[in-house]
């Protein structure tokens, strides 16, 4: 199993979140978060000049079995990305073990 955390546009939320369920990924937790990236200079929209320091972006849990570990990945890679800075980024970890509460599963068939 595979713990994957996605930081990805608020505007791309939807069309992450559709390309998940696609491939089959029902489930999944997320969060509004602020963050600082590389991009350093403001943005200048109508006369008025916008920092873009502190970054509004939606941050993705997604627990997996290794099996859905790539398609996961590639549904959110192809859905988030618009091809400028900010897009975001994904991270993937090893999760030793999972339990569902009410049925005391435990392992990957807990995640279904």
């Amino acid at each position: 199993m595979k713990k994957i955390e996605a930081i990805i546009r608020k505007s791309k939320f939807e069309d992450v979140r559709d390309a998940l369920h696609d491939v089959g990924v029902n489930f999944f937790s997320y969060w509004d978060v602020t963050g600082v990236g590389n991009e350093k200079k403001g943005h200048v929209y109508r006369g008025v000049s916008y920092s873009t320091a502190d970054i509004q972006r939606r941050y993705l849990s997604i627990v997996v079995n290794d099996d859905f570990v790539e398609p996961t990945i590639d549904a959110i890679l192809k859905s988030a990305g618009s091809g400028k800075v900010g897009d975001g980024k994904i991270f993937v970890s090893p999760i030793e073990e999972a339990y569902r509460i009410r049925t005391h599963e435990k392992g990957g068939s807990s995640l279904n």
